[in-house]
Order: structure tokens, then C-alpha cells, then sequence
């Protein structure tokens, strides 16, 4: 009896290892539906009206912790999606849709995590751009930090339950698509331990007041119910003769899309937005005018939407110098009580008189603002 005992438990044995030597193999198999693979380049292969995705056979790890994606083409609608996913992920869900995922889409620069609503997080990418995804495993708590980039700068990142291993998937869904994968891609590391460096942006800002930082976006957390509920982001060093100009996108205009763009004072009331207070000068987005120490604005230019570049710098003379160079906190704005005269080269047809107001003691810069990259005005302060 111990003989056939023996002998039936031999012939288990045999076909566990048996079947475990079929499994192993397609444990790591790429997995991908409606999508062709040549080499690096993965294309949308379907009809538009159903998701592609694209699942890699590894997941990342703490000796492959980044993959990146290059934008070839963004077909019709530019519907691209990179992230990670568990590996029996479902094919016809574009990646941060269902449960224990997550990804950063393209087309709306929003980021999905196991929800078909997705937040705003980042810029839209076009074709040329490069998306990456990585993961960092020095969270406590059973959590995974997984940040995102964007032409090797980083977008932002969030925490996820460290709950399974986590592959990396691009998510496709219309005509023309097509993108360069590189799943050995390396993100920046320091020498000494080999810790991920994650540029959080937030050592540019001198002052952040109801602002958060993640990556290069800026969102506002205040309350927005009255009038000093304004949210105030204030750049560590002032413009200079090599660094005269800046610019943002609005990614979400929220409800009013009260945001200003401009200059202040460094010591800026930080409940008043820029153009409110003395020492500022700002463009407004919600009604198109300019705000130069008053309250009350003029009219400027277009109001701006998402979507939309607003930029603002300054043309120095040539003889332009500061006793106390690029470290000088900033340029004495308080010095004028009222807008000089403002230039609109998009509305209004002011013309040049020099003979007009009173001179100012100081020296006089253009401050110039942009919309979309095209100049709506200029106007002179000292």
C-alpha cells in the first residue's frame, strides 16, 4: 500500500511540474489587443470605436523602475495612454480605467486611477513628446509612489497600494496612432545610493500660499468663497535681462478661471491677486484686463481659456543695469500710482505721446504679455 502511495504521489509531483513549466512561460508574455508591435513602434489597430492596449511582460522593479513612451503620431484624436496595470488587465479598458491602475493620458493631460473620470494633473502631449512612468519603493505603509514625466521632466506623482506588481501598458483608442516604446529607458540617479531624483519644482517658488506644487502644475486648494480667498505663487528670483520672460497653460480653468498672471513685489500681500495691491502689475484670464496696483482693471486684451498659453516678460533697454544685479529681490513697482500708459496691439489703437503725464524719477521698463504667443499689449512702468 506504501509502494502505491508513494507511486501515485510521484505521478502528482510530476504533473505539478509539469504544468508549472507551461505557466512560467506565459507569466511573462506581453500581452496586447488591438495594436501591432514591430520592434520598438506599437500602432492602434482597430476601428476607433474599441480601446487598444498594450501590456508588457515584465513589471517594474527595483532593478527596471522606468519605461517611456515617444509620441510618433497622434492619429485622430491623440487618445494615447501610459501606465501601469496589473498583468491580467483587461484590453478593452484604456490603462488607469479599472481598479488597480493607474495612467496619465495624453490627449486631456489628466490622470486616471481605476476611474473612468479622471483629475487634472498635467499638460496635453503632442507628437515628438516623450511620456514616462516610474515607480519609487521607498514609501511606508504598504504604498508605492508612481510618478509620471514629460520630455524627462516630471509631471507629478501619487501613491498607490503596493498591492501586486504593477506592469507597464499603453492604452490606444483611434485611427493613426502610433508610439516608440523603450522599456529600458533610466530616469536621473544619484551616484551614491542610487535613490530616484524627483524634481518636485517647489525650491523655484519663494512663496506658495493655498497653491500645491506637483511637477510643473500648480493648483489651487484655498476655499474660493470670498474675495481674500485668492491663492498666491510666487517665483524665488525676479526677471533679469537673461531670464525676461515666463509663461503657463491653463490646464483647468474651474469654475471662473480667475487666474492672473504678472509681476509683484516680493513682499506681496498674499490674499490679493497679482494687480490688486501696489507693486504688482497682472493680466487677467476671467475678463481680458489689466490690473496695475488698482482694484479696478482695464480693458486689455481676450479672456483666456483652457487650453490657453498666457506669458509675461519684460523689454529692458539696452542701457538697462541694477546696482544690485540678478540677486536685487525686484524693481521698485510701488513707484507708480497709476497705470502709465497702456499698449494694446490687439484692441486698441493708442498712439504714442510723449508729451503726455509727468516724469518719474527711475528708469522705465515694457512689461509685455502674451496671450497664446501673441503679444495682446505692452505697457511702460519705471
Amino acid at each position: 500500500m506504501d509502494d502505491i502511495n508513494l507511486h501515485y504521489r510521484f505521478l502528482n509531483w510530476r504533473r505539478r511540474i509539469r504544468e508549472f513549466r507551461e505557466v512560467r512561460p506565459v507569466r511573462y508574455r506581453e500581452r496586447l489587443k488591438r495594436m501591432l508591435r514591430d520592434g520598438d513602434v506599437l500602432r492602434y489597430h482597430g476601428n476607433s470605436d474599441e480601446v487598444g492596449c498594450f501590456v508588457a511582460a515584465r513589471p517594474l522593479s527595483k532593478r527596471s523602475r522606468y519605461f517611456e513612451v515617444t509620441i510618433v503620431d497622434t492619429g485622430v484624436r491623440g487618445m494615447i495612454a501610459v501606465g501601469l496595470v496589473p498583468h491580467l488587465y483587461k484590453l478593452d479598458h484604456q490603462p488607469g480605467w479599472l481598479p488597480n491602475s493607474v495612467a496619465f493620458h495624453a490627449d486631456d493631460g489628466k490622470l486616471y486611477n481605476g476611474n473612468t473620470v479622471g483629475q487634472q494633473f498635467g499638460p496635453k502631449c503632442c507628437r515628438g513628446d516623450r511620456i514616462g512612468c516610474g515607480i519609487s519603493l521607498d514609501s511606508d505603509d504598504g504604498q508605492l509612489t508612481v510618478f509620471f514625466t514629460k520630455n524627462g521632466k516630471e509631471v507629478g506623482s501619487l501613491e498607490v497600494p503596493a498591492v501586486e506588481a504593477l506592469y507597464p501598458a499603453v492604452g490606444m483608442h483611434s485611427l493613426g496612432e502610433e508610439v516608440l516604446l523603450d522599456l529600458h529607458a533610466e530616469w536621473r540617479m544619484e551616484e551614491d545610493d542610487g535613490l530616484m531624483i524627483v524634481d518636485s519644482h517647489e525650491d523655484d517658488w519663494g512663496r506658495l500660499h493655498d497653491i500645491r506644487v506637483s511637477g510643473t502644475l500648480l493648483e489651487y486648494t484655498g476655499k474660493g468663497k470670498s474675495i481674500v480667498d485668492v491663492g498666491l505663487a510666487q517665483a524665488l528670483r525676479p526677471l533679469n535681462t537673461r531670464f525676461h520672460y515666463y509663461e503657463l497653460e491653463i490646464t483647468d480653468a474651474g469654475e471662473k478661471c480667475y487666474i492672473a498672471l504678472g509681476l509683484a513685489r516680493k513682499d506681496y500681500p498674499k490674499n490679493r491677486h497679482p494687480g490688486w495691491s501696489r507693486g504688482s502689475i497682472a493680466y487677467h484670464a476671467d475678463d481680458g484686463k489689466l490690473f496695475q496696483g488698482s482694484g479696478v482693471g482695464d480693458a486689455f486684451g481676450p479672456r483666456c481659456f483652457e487650453g490657453d498659453l498666457m506669458g509675461c516678460g519684460i523689454m529692458f533697454p539696452r542701457d538697462f543695469s541694477h546696482e544690485d544685479g540678478d540677486d536685487a529681490d525686484d524693481w521698485d513697482l510701488e513707484m507708480f500710482p497709476q497705470p502709465s500708459e497702456v499698449q494694446n496691439d490687439l484692441y486698441a489703437s493708442n498712439d504714442d505721446d510723449d508729451d503726455e503725464g509727468e516724469d518719474l524719477e527711475g528708469t522705465k521698463v515694457m512689461v509685455r504679455r502674451c496671450q497664446n504667443r501673441t503679444t495682446p499689449g505692452r505697457s511702460s512702468v519705471q
